[in-house]
């Protein structure tokens, strides 16, 4: 049965680094380990519909990274390699082996990168509306240039149309519209630049090594920041890979259609047992 309404429990996982990530976790102790990573400016509360929705055979953990939500925000650290880094000591300090990550939109980066790097770790990948890369990308050129003059505290003009402009039809509640934005307000300006620089500089790990793993890639056929041209790149650098198209939705397919992404997740998850 879903986790529907169960409340939800913030526990903390110090790193090795010094840094100290909130997470929440939830499912059967026994279950598939999944670790959903958040995109940029985003917290653990971006998939916090998405969790209710879950079945128990999910052991889920959702962490805030760093610079994000009420995670530590240190000065410097934003490259790829810098929560590529994270995401292995959090496995360690959750006391996780091989585990099914799935990133939303940028935290792809993150996840191809930790999965080329540590491939004994990786069950499998779920990537929700992820770009093939962000280099030369018109779209993030013009984020850039906003997101250059912005300074503390950051003006909730900006948050907001940020937010808004992720999502493409009233599929979400204002409830839940109104958290994710108040979560992208803790993101400091340092942070909103530093992240944003590495995420334009990255290199995508499929487009110089293979990447192995069982890949599941979702997007909304309404996205207006990721085109399908780039997730039909993404099948075929990967092997094992395939695409799921929600036809009607946007950039974030899981706030638009939580219960359907959260049920294509369990799915593929199930499917890895065998």
């Amino acid at each position: 049965m879903p986790n529907a309404h169960i409340p939800r429990h913030t526990k903390w996982a110090s790193l090795p680094n010094s840094l100290e990530l909130p997470y929440v976790e939830q499912g059967d102790e026994s279950g598939t380990p999944v670790v959903f990573l958040h995109a940029y400016a985003d917290s653990w509360r971006s998939f916090e519909d998405l969790l209710s929705h879950l079945p128990s055979s999910i052991h889920a953990y959702v962490p805030s990274q760093r610079g994000h939500g009420d995670a530590s925000k240190p000065l410097r650290g934003y490259e790829i390699t810098d929560f590529a880094g994270d995401l292995a000591a959090f496995l360690d300090v959750a006391g996780l082996g091989r585990t099914v990550l799935v990133a939303s939109s940028s935290a792809s980066f993150t996840v191809q990168r930790f999965t080329v790097d540590n491939p004994h770790r990786v069950l499998g990948l779920v990537l929700i509306s992820v770009p093939w890369s962000l280099r030369d990308s018109a779209a993030g050129a013009t984020l850039f240039e906003a997101v250059s003059s912005l300074s503390d505290p950051v003006d909730p003009g900006f948050v907001r149309d940020f937010v808004e402009s992720t999502v493409t039809r009233c599929r979400i509640s204002h409830a839940s519209l109104e958290t994710l934005i108040d979560e992208s307000l803790k993101v400091p300006a340092h942070v909103w630049k530093a992240t944003l620089t590495g995420l334009l500089n990255a290199a995508p790990a499929a487009e110089t090594a293979a990447i192995a793993a069982p890949t599941l890639i979702v997007w909304g056929d309404r996205d207006g920041f990721v085109s399908r041209a780039d997730q039909e790149r993404l099948v075929a650098a990967i092997p094992e890979s395939q695409l799921v198209v929600f036809e009607g939705a946007g950039h974030v397919v899981h706030w638009e259609e939580p219960e359907r992404v959260a049920a294509e997740v369990a799915a593929f998850a199930k499917g890895l047992e065998s």
